[in-house]
């Protein structure tokens, strides 16, 4: 049931593995991960994030219009609503797609949450390593070792991901379907 990329392609109708998903939140576009609900719904996720974190930070910028922190809370409002579609997407795939076994242990979240959880914490490693100056330019290098604890959680939520599919698949876990 694992999602790999076979040819440079995805097959549509298993779950993404931790790399695929991760490829996915690094290159939302790549046209080889195009097809599968749960890839395509992940990078919007991810868009929707980096979105959510922009307009924080410009609310909470010194100096902000009430006017302006308005507009940001409706902004983020708006990419929640967003984010809880996408979620609700995921959550429909799984419940037509996946095969449950009735006496697997239900895992605490659904897949959609997980996800969303996943692109979040990407967005907070990205930005812990430092801004980009450009497309091309490399970020600068923190040393105060934020970057290293952010990206080390994303390690571990990425690990814990890859458990849970390996045990939906090998049906020791089911996911809810709501």
């Amino acid at each position: 049931m694992a999602t790999e990329f076979t040819e440079n392609r995805i097959v549509a109708g298993e779950l993404p593995t931790r790399s695929a998903l991760l490829r996915t939140f690094r290159m939302p576009g790549d046209p080889r991960l195009r097809g599968h609900r749960v890839l395509e719904a992940a990078g919007e996720l991810v868009e929707c994030h980096e979105s959510r974190q922009r307009a924080l930070r410009t609310a909470r910028r010194p100096g902000a219009s009430s006017g302006r922190v308005a507009a940001c809370a409706q902004q983020v409002d708006d990419i929640d609503h967003r984010r809880a579609e996408l979620v609700g997407r995921i959550d429909r795939w799984v419940a037509t797609n996946v095969a449950h076994r009735g006496g697997a242990s239900l895992h605490t979240e659904t897949l959609g949450s997980v996800i969303d959880r996943l692109a979040a914490k990407w967005i907070v490693a990205q930005q812990a390593v430092g801004p980009r100056a450009s497309i091309d330019a490399p970020r600068p290098l923190r040393t105060d070792g934020i970057a290293h604890l952010e990206w080390t959680r994303l390690a571990e939520l990425a690990d814990g991901y890859q458990d849970l599919i390996t045990d939906v698949t090998e049906h020791r876990r089911r996911l809810p379907v709501w």
